[in-house]
């Protein structure tokens, strides 16, 4: 690919597919084609349909849900990845292109999913003494779940459950701490199938109620041109400033990731447009792959929907969604202000020049065309600060997608559609807000609006931004890229049902802790007492065992799947220090994150890496030093809590002196990385800034004085060498 190229359609599908196994879809052809998107688009419509008018018992929800979506992972998933390179081919023995033993487990294992919402009125009296045919439908799951899991989503995760379930089932044989009385796989099948601690927890509850219909607003959003409004008003931000296309990467990627709840989708989306224009300005291949993977990263943690862990939260803390998103706020900002940093003086090293004018998108006339497309997320999040279900919210999003999608056009509007546009929404927020207590009303209300607009635009010949066939296939699409994560969802319920039968959690945390303490001690004896007390060290040494549990886990496993088993297995070990749990939490989702950058398995880099045309691991190795303020904030944020502003104990002191320190010491950090502040940096200057910016960035005013001082001397010599360049420099005439 040469600089100037744009990546083509297939060339981005191919990438995506590479780096990414939740998008390895299989080719069908007919029937298989035509029953699986049938089954996809009902698959959809069943969500969309019972967020707005109420979900079903709660098993029997779930288990809807599970059904469609692990007989899917069947259909769609092909059990060899060679497949993906074969032409779909119709026989007797593989119908659509799909193999005859692939309907045979798409169907057992609906089947034995379905099999608890079909005996849940007698399930009480099964618990705890299971029938040979509830072992038998268990064991069914739980086999198909694991393969499910490994062709949706590759290997590591169903190891690390089927270790979990071995550790379950060997107990006596474990040394010390670890050691339990064992379960037999009748007492396993019993906890993971039948209660509500395993398969059917709370991490496939969230997917089925909350995170599905976020998945399905995102491919929604960017389907009518929301995307594509967040990278022109990045551009124009950002655009014509020194180094241009990397700094419209951060702004681009941190807008788009509020859609995407993938770093890869989000890198492969944003980087087909910004990589190459950084490779055409002069940025090094490696080090325009490895911003845009920094800042595609940064989408999982930025507010509103920060990927699926905002909704995690909500279940996990019992707190609500304004909490989350204004926890989330500061140390999102920090991560993007670190790599825009790094990104400015990289361009200022280089020289590197900003967009032009013909290169810049015209802002004015993409407000003036795509303007109607912020109206979903404008309502989506007005919905859920006000109190609403995330799920009623994610209703009201998808219905305004598919409002201006279909109502309004990409250029020039009749006053007719913006009537209609009005009238549908004022329908809308009647179904929200509107306080209609009767079902029938409020359906048939649902009903008389969905099936009078195809009427009206077909009368008033109205062609939207998007066609009808193009938003059923939306509905497609979206239940096609939220079958991985559903997966994962059962399939991380088979961990945290081993951590609630053998209590393994509590024996993990105490092995942690004392590990800890042990580290510190020893270390206490070196260190001034006014630096750093020993109760401080435990709790840093269990901070950095924590972090490089969620890295490696992160490595193969989705940042959701990585959120909950460090939730369920090493946030217990926080709290016991201390840790306020909702600070725990945003912890091990951070560093869960940050796997995606981190290599040996830095996806994100791997995937932007594929469209620079750049060495893999360089890109991930850049990528990790660009965002490697992402790696400090979780530890700010742990001893200054103030920064996550609705944490307890939050004072505006507190809140202004760390993140004070926090903007001044990444400033600086990020000159130290790059080689560059007011002038190329001396290796000394290097060293002195960057232990100057640990200590800036470490909470209090003492350590932020000290590491004002200490990097004083790089300032005053970078200065003298600054006045000395200028002076050196011919006169401008």
């Amino acid at each position: 690919m040469t600089a100037a190229a744009l990546p083509d359609e297939r060339t981005l599908q191919a990438l995506e597919q590479k780096f990414d196994p939740e998008m390895r879809f299989r080719p069908l052809v007919r029937p298989a084609s035509t029953l699986v998107g049938a089954l996809l688009i009902l698959l959809s419509a069943f969500h969309y349909y019972t967020a707005g008018f109420g979900l079903l018992q709660e098993v029997t929800h779930r288990g809807v849900h599970l059904a469609f979506v692990l007989g899917l992972i069947f259909l769609v998933f092909p059990h060899r990845q060679a497949l993906l390179e074969r032409a779909a081919v119709h026989r007797w023995h593989s119908p659509g292109g799909v193999p005859w033993f692939d309907w045979l487990l798409a169907v057992a294992i609906a089947a034995a999913v379905l099999y608890i919402p079909w005996i849940f009125e007698d399930l009480a009296f099964r618990v705890g003494n299971p029938g040979l045919v509830d072992v038998a439908m268990g064991s069914i799951l739980i086999v198909a779940l694991l393969e499910a899991t490994r062709r949706s989503m590759g290997w590591p995760l169903p190891i690390i459950a089927i270790l979990f379930m071995g550790y379950a089932l060997a107990g006596p044989v474990f040394p010390g701490l670890l050691q339990h009385a064992g379960a037999s796989w009748s007492q396993l099948v019993n906890h993971q199938y039948l209660t509500s601690q395993g398969i059917y927890g709370v991490a496939v509850g969230v997917v089925a109620t909350y995170v599905f219909h976020f998945v399905l607003f995102g491919v929604l959003a960017t389907r009518i041109g929301l995307g594509q409004l967040f990278l022109d008003v990045a551009s124009s931000v950002a655009g014509r400033y020194a180094g241009g296309p990397a700094k419209v990467s951060v702004f681009g990627s941190a807008m788009f990731g509020m859609l995407s709840g993938s770093s890869v989708a989000n890198a492969v989306t944003v980087g087909s447009l910004t990589i190459p224009a950084m490779i055409r300005v002069g940025y090094r291949r490696e080090f325009a792959g490895a911003v845009e993977a920094a800042s595609s990263t940064g989408g999982q943690i930025t507010p509103p929907v920060l990927g699926a862990a905002a909704f995690l939260m909500i279940e996990f803390l019992a707190v609500p969604y304004k909490t989350i998103i204004a926890a989330a706020a500061i140390p999102a900002f920090m991560h993007f202000f670190g790599v825009f940093m790094q990104v400015h003086f990289e361009a200022r090293r280089f020289g590197l020049r900003g967009l032009t004018d013909e290169e810049m998108p015209r802002l004015r006339e993409s407000f003036r065309d795509r303007w109607p497309t912020l109206i979903p997320l404008v309502l989506l999040v007005s919905v859920l600060v006000n109190g609403r279900t995330p799920y009623m919210a994610a209703f009201a999003g998808i219905s305004s997608c598919a409002i201006v999608g279909l109502v309004t056009s990409a250029r020039g509007n009749r006053p007719v559609q913006w009537v209609l546009l009005a009238v549908l929404h004022a329908v809308l927020l009647a179904l929200v807000y509107g306080g209609i207590e009767n079902d029938s009303v409020r359906i048939g209300l649902f009903v008389a609006a969905v099936v009078a607009t195809p009427l009206l635009l077909r009368g008033l010949r109205i062609e939207g931004r998007i066609a009808p066939g193009a938003m059923v296939e939306a509905f497609e699409t979206g239940a096609k890229y939220a079958l991985a994560v559903g997966a994962a969802a059962a399939t991380v319920g088979l961990v945290i049902g081993v951590v609630t039968l053998t209590g393994v959690g509590f024996k993990l945390s105490s092995i942690i802790t004392g590990a800890a303490q042990a580290v510190a001690g020893g270390v206490a004896d070196w260190l001034p007492a006014w630096l750093m007390s020993q109760q401080s060290l435990a709790l840093t040494v269990a901070l950095v065992m924590t972090g490089l549990v969620c890295i490696l886990l992160g490595c193969g496993i989705p940042t959701t799947a990585n959120y909950i088993i460090m939730v369920t297995v090493a946030a217990p070990t926080l709290v016991l220090m201390g840790v306020e749990p909702l600070v725990a939490h945003f912890f091990v989702f951070y560093y869960g994150v940050l796997a995606d950058i981190t290599p040996p398995v830095a996806l994100a880099a791997y995937a932007a890496a594929g469209m620079a045309g750049s060495d893999p691991f360089k890109t991930g190795n850049m990528a990790f030093r660009l965002g490697l303020a992402k790696a400090l904030v979780p530890f700010v944020f742990v001893f200054s809590p103030s920064l996550l502003l609705v944490a307890k104990g939050f004072t505006l002191y507190d809140f202004v002196v760390t993140f004070t320190g926090c903007i001044i010491g990444i400033t600086f950090l990020a000159a130290a990385l790059s080689k560059f502040m007011l002038v190329e940096m001396r290796r000394w200057e290097q060293a002195v800034a960057g232990l100057g910016a640990v200590l800036m960035v470490a909470p209090g005013l003492v350590s932020g004085l000290i590491g004002l001082a200490v990097v004083s001397p790089v300032v005053l010599a970078q200065l003298a060498r600054r006045r000395v360049l200028s002076a050196s420099q011919p006169a401008q005439v």
